[in-house]
């Protein structure tokens, strides 16, 4: 084939179409076929034709019966890697960026053409919720960045599974992102659920779209009901549990037992089957409660301790408030540091696990709260 250029018309025709027909070669006369030809083609259609020659920068396409199209100059360069895949014969679909050139062709774009197909696949896939299996890219504080058809889209943190939902406590965004990081390179199962031509971007949801409405479930349950769900996420602030497909609720550290609970993880494992009971229900989320199904202590202790009786006690814990120390199972009482003046002080007269006499300073049952004086044996009444 000749390396002819765009301006020797002549010589590609005879070449491509072996004198088949004239090329069409002045812009009165492509004019003329437009206006004659019952709906000509426009600036923005997407049209198809049979590929009748390739040169070296540009390439022809048979568009009856209203001429010839073209491809070259940028429009060549954009496609390079889409024209390295096509041969004479082959149909190829073409987005109408100019209706008659200097030549009398209709230039035509491979690339946008791809494009707009590609955000008509786009639209079929949303409208069909087909699934793809995508690689995460990168990942930012509000979610993942994935890649389809060669258009990034975002998938918001709050569109993952709860397996890959970043589980942090009070939001922290970069807690979060350490997390989702820890996602880049995984490939993920996903929908499109929003497509945006004009910004060049696609919304992603890993949620199964079939999904039922999570209004309707929730509309099922009601406060105060016990139920069965299953763990499916720990972490230093409570348990995830899931009471049925497409609703999960949070059990708060503060939850799960009267008495006190340093780390949801040495209790429960993964997969593990929990008794729970609903304690709100607020904006699209429920709240459970573990404790609230085993027998409130302070209801008896109510009956067995005042303000100013002397008990015995093991410290539990240390905060910057003091120590904290248990008379029974689900009762403890904090001992404030002003009684010793420093922290130092503190740590010197109690420790952690041992057992020691205090006086009771405060006591009500009802706000589940109790003080208590440091007896120190040094010294005598």
């Amino acid at each position: 084939m000749s390396t002819a250029t765009v301006g020797n018309e002549e010589e590609v025709r005879d070449e491509t179409l072996e004198n088949d027909a004239e090329p069409v070669k002045k812009e009165g006369t492509m004019s003329r076929i437009l206006n004659a030809s019952a709906n000509p083609p426009s600036i923005d259609d997407v049209i198809e034709g049979k590929v009748i020659g390739i040169e070296k920068s540009s390439v022809y396409i048979d568009i009856p019966p209203f001429g010839t199209g073209i491809i070259y100059g940028r429009e060549y360069i954009n496609a390079r890697d889409i024209i390295k895949k096509i041969n004479v014969g082959d149909s190829v679909a073409g987005k109408v960026v100019s209706l008659s050139n200097k030549d009398g062709y209709i230039e035509i774009s491979l690339k946008e053409a791809r494009q707009a197909l590609i955000w008509s696949e786009a639209e079929d896939a949303i409208r069909d919720k087909k699934i793809f299996e995508l690689p995460i890219q990168e990942a930012n504080k509000g979610g993942l960045i994935l890649a389809w058809q060669g258009i990034s889209g975002f998938l918001p943190a709050s569109q993952l599974k709860t397996e890959h939902y970043p589980r942090v406590a009070d939001g922290d965004k970069e807690r979060i992102l350490e997390e989702l990081k820890k996602l880049v390179g995984q490939k993920i199962s996903v929908a499109i659920i929003g497509a945006s031509p004009k910004e060049g971007k696609l919304i992603f949801s890993e949620k199964n779209p079939e999904q039922k409405n999570k209004d309707y479930i929730i509309g099922k349950y009601a406060l105060g009901d016990e139920v069965m769900g299953e763990i499916t996420g720990m972490v230093d602030f409570g348990v995830f549990v899931k009471l049925e497909e497409g609703l999960e609720g949070l059990v708060h550290i503060s939850e799960i037992d009267w008495a006190l609970v340093e780390s949801p993880k040495l209790l429960f494992h993964i997969g593990e089957k929990v008794k729970v009971k609903i304690i709100e229900i607020k904006e699209g989320k429920i709240s459970l409660s573990i404790k609230a199904l085993k027998e409130n202590p302070w209801k008896e202790a109510e009956k067995k301790y005042k303000k100013d009786d002397v008990v015995e006690g093991v410290v539990i814990k240390f905060n910057k408030h003091g120590a904290l120390a248990s008379i029974e199972e689900g009762i403890a009482g904090l001992v404030h540091i002003s009684e010793f003046g420093s922290d130092q002080v503190l740590h010197d007269k109690l420790e952690l696990g041992k057992n020691y006499k205090f006086k009771i300073s405060m006591f009500d049952a009802k706000e589940q709260k109790m003080t208590l004086s440091y007896i120190d044996p040094s010294k005598k009444e």
